[in-house]
């Protein structure tokens, strides 16, 4: 593995659900130090650094609507708990050296900076982590969606897409013991197969312009900086070769 990073300015995706560990709900403390410390490796190989929170670990919008909660009021919801995920990484983060800002969708202006693409940008130019939280400040969207639309606004290197498992398969793992393990596969095939990479809004508009995903488990301590040094692990989506 080289010692030379193979991105310039990285869109690290973190779910909500990556924060809480082994409990049924919330943030664990124990997580969110060991993300801290593999982002702060990563920062500290010169790689500008941008990341989008889940917050699946407080409240989705779907289930809050399979609830009886109205689907706009329960969107809004989840937006808020990716605000309080951002704040526990900013702040494990900043505990160990690392200058960030938190940047939100939707305005809450004494606790984070409002989104302005210019002024992310410039963030990043001036080494700081940005935690972009809010989604894209609209109910019906994912962050999912929310992480490829700032990852083409910021002109991210690539998406990097943290999961639980070791990449894409072309069935869930969980459920089919069978399921073969995709290295490399096109945008047009994730979204063909219906494979769950992430949303078909945020797949097309990679595709659209050409940044490639990477899947990877994040449950591997080291993992992230192992990516953004070329180690060959987890799957790739782009425009280019299909396996077969």
């Amino acid at each position: 593995m080289s010692e030379v990073p193979v991105y310039r300015r990285i869109l690290l995706k973190l779910s909500g659900e990556a924060l809480m560990g082994d409990q049924r709900f919330g943030i664990a403390p124990e997580v969110v130090a060991r993300l801290a410390d593999e982002i702060r490796a990563v920062h500290g190989l010169k790689i500008q650094t941008a990341i989008v929170l889940g917050g699946g670990n407080i409240i989705r919008g779907v289930a809050a609507a399979a609830q009886g909660i109205d689907r706009v009021a329960g969107d809004h919801m989840g937006l808020l708990a990716t605000v309080i995920n951002g704040l526990a990484l900013q702040d494990a983060l900043e505990k160990r050296g690392v200058v960030t800002r938190l940047m939100s969708a939707v305005e809450v202006r004494q606790i984070a900076e409002p989104f302005i693409r210019r002024r992310a940008i410039r963030h990043l130019e001036k080494e700081r982590v940005v935690l972009f939280v809010g989604g894209t400040g609209n109910p019906f969207f994912t962050t999912d969606s929310a992480a490829a639309l700032r990852a083409n606004e910021i002109h991210a290197d690539v998406l990097l897409k943290a999961t639980k498992v070791d990449g894409v398969y072309d069935a869930d793992p969980d459920l089919e013991p069978s399921a073969r393990f995709l290295k490399t596969l096109s945008y047009r095939q994730a979204l063909d197969a219906g494979l769950k990479v992430m949303d078909a809004a945020a797949v097309a508009l990679c595709m659209e312009n050409g940044i490639p995903i990477k899947v990877f488990n994040m449950k591997v301590r080291g993992n992230i900086q192992r990516v953004v040094l070329g180690e060959d692990i987890g799957s790739l989506v782009c425009a280019g070769s299909v396996e077969g």
